[in-house]
């Protein structure tokens, strides 16, 4: 070779461990016969040290500490309101293949912490990009548009075109990367990623900007939807919805209790008596949206992921592939009466069902549970969308965000002349008209600390301060405000106010379903990861949501979503 260069000969690496492995067992026995010795040479002893410490060096990972192997399948499941507690109290009912297989071989996480309430789809998000949504850009479903005056869903994109429905979805909004997109840049695009979901926000949150496919079910027709920004969605979508659509199938599907009456424990009488009864009538307008949002759906939703799982030989690859799954056990906010506890029980168990058949297809058709992980974490609960009975005279009263936003704009024109001040009302948020803030000359933040100092004194508001006192407010325990890492500033209104608990916000005074009643409750869930070589066990203390997906990582062997910046639980 010219220069004189010197041929090294290609080497093969088995037989370098082999004989590295052979000559540390060597050196280390050597080792301990010296220090036997009444006097060991130094010069010897510094020298095997040495020799051990480098040996130890060049040797795989793999022989120097036992990790988890790499599955060939990750199945991420998100529970929509799961509480632990409820899985406990319900767990003599459960079947041993679902819920209970998880506490049984898993690792549990009691508390899921968030922070502050987040929505199922911000809550998502949290979960699938390791960050909060001042990163990553979901601070909720819908955000507010100022120029149209309405909300429109946080995902909406107009250049794309809808896969069996009008609804115009991407990921876009999203403005950092997923698991599901880190899985597929290690992959090299190999490894197939698909999400399926009752809702369109929430799938898409899961499947990433790279993902294959995500799909959900629309309010409008009960079919089973995509978007053009996913090029890969699998054809048994199609002969679903042509040979077997919802719309022909949900008059026959009847959601009552599970178990015989009187069977769900720590119930008054009256409820294991006069039990539940909902059906989803082709009559019915709504009756989409209503099943959408029911124990039933989970049944559908787990129907079609094995369908996917099934036909694409998910896991059964060289590559890792990932299939998300999302589930509900939210209240449900069309029953008829405001004590849902048997339906919310009743959701656990149908669910637990729905896990196990997922968990056995796995085993028996997939690639084996025991080269699968599975992760699972819920989102918070929601609040009921019925008050009290009067009987019981909780303090309380209705809050109209319409009457607020009216008599706000009484008052600042009385300061600032005649205007359209305020653009209006989403979310517990106050909007203000920044473009005629700007062409008045007049200073918005004065503006903002008047508008909070007037609906602080409105019957029904706790608190109401500006988006830049929210901001910099402590994260403490008793406050009604979200931390600044769950505000976008981006989607944020001028003013947050909070509704005293008791109270129910009015959006429509002619629909029960736009009503919400406030109440203080903890913004956490919990979690479980069933992994392959990992020991069941169980972690009390609270644990931040955005580790979900650094540690989900670090076991696939990946890394962690670019917003991702806390540590993972190292299992």
């Amino acid at each position: 070779m010219a220069g004189g260069a010197t041929v090294v000969p290609p080497v093969n690496q088995s037989v370098i461990h082999h004989a590295g492995v052979q000559r540390y067992a060597s050196l280390r026995q050597l080792y301990i016969s010296e220090q036997k010795m009444s006097r060991p040479p130094k010069s010897l002893t510094v020298k095997l040290v040495g020799a051990l410490v480098a040996v130890s060096a060049v040797l795989p990972l793999s022989a120097q500490a036992s990790l988890p192997r790499r599955p060939r399948l990750v199945v991420g499941i998100v529970i929509n309101g799961l509480d632990i507690d409820k899985v406990y109290q319900l767990r003599e009912h459960l079947t041993s293949g679902g819920f209970n297989r998880l506490l049984d071989k898993g690792v549990t996480f009691t508390n899921i912490s968030y922070g502050s309430p987040l929505d199922d789809a911000a809550a998502t998000a949290v979960l699938m990009t390791g960050a909060a949504p001042a990163v990553n850009g979901i601070a909720a479903r819908e955000v507010y548009d100022t120029s149209s005056r309405t909300a429109r869903p946080v995902l909406l994109d107009t250049s794309t075109i809808g896969n069996f429905t009008d609804e115009t979805f991407s990921p876009k909004s999203l403005r950092v990367s997923t698991l599901a997109d880190e899985l597929r840049i290690d992959t090299s695009g190999l490894g197939m990623v698909h999400a399926v979901s009752p809702d369109a926000t929430t799938s898409i949150i899961m499947a990433g900007h790279a993902g294959n496919s995500a799909c959900w079910i629309t309010d409008k027709t009960g079919k089973w939807a995509s978007s053009t920004y996913y090029t890969e969605l699998p054809t048994s979508i199609q002969q679903l919805n042509h040979l077997r659509p919802l719309a022909a199938r949900l008059d026959t599907i009847r959601w009552s209790p599970t178990l015989p009456d009187g069977a769900y424990s720590e119930l008054p009488s009256h409820k294991k008596i006069y039990s539940f009864n909902h059906t989803f009538s082709s009559s019915e307008a709504d009756r989409f949206a209503r099943y959408k949002l029911s124990a039933p759906v989970n049944s559908e939703v787990t129907t079609v992921s094995l369908d996917f799982l099934k036909m694409l030989n998910m896991g059964k690859r060289e590559p890792v592939d990932m299939l998300e799954v999302n589930y509900t056990v939210q209240p449900y906010t069309y029953s008829r009466q405001a004590d849902t506890r048997v339906e919310l029980l009743d959701s656990y168990m149908r669910l637990d069902r729905d896990l196990a058949r997922l968990f056995a297809t796995i085993d028996s058709q997939g690639p084996g549970l025991d080269k699968t992980l599975i992760w699972v974490a819920g989102t918070p609960a929601t609040n009921a969308s019925q008050s009290d009975e009067e009987r019981w005279r909780i303090p309380g009263g209705e809050f109209s965000p319409e009457r607020a936003v009216s008599l706000l704009k009484v008052n600042l024109m009385s300061l600032y002349g005649n205007g359209d001040w305020v653009t209006g009302y989403y979310n517990n948020q106050i909007y203000l008209n920044r473009e005629l803030i700007q062409q008045r000359g007049k200073d918005l933040n004065e503006i903002r600390r008047e508008s909070a100092d007037f609906l602080r004194r409105m019957s029904g508001v706790t608190y109401a301060v500006t988006i830049d006192q929210a901001i910099a407010a402590n994260e403490s325990a008793d406050s009604p405000f979200p931390p600044a890492r769950n505000i976008d500033i981006d989607t944020a209104g001028d003013v947050i106010i909070s509704v005293a608990p008791g109270w129910e916000i009015v959006q429509n005074a002619n629909s029960q379903i736009n009503r919400t009643v406030e109440r203080g409750k903890a913004s956490s869930s919990a979690a479980f990861i069933m992994c392959p070589d990992i020991d069941a066990r169980v972690i009390d203390t609270p644990v931040d949501a955005r580790v979900i997906a650094p540690t989900v990582a670090r076991l696939l062997r990946i890394r962690s979503p670019n917003g991702a910046r806390l540590s993972p639980v190292r299992l």
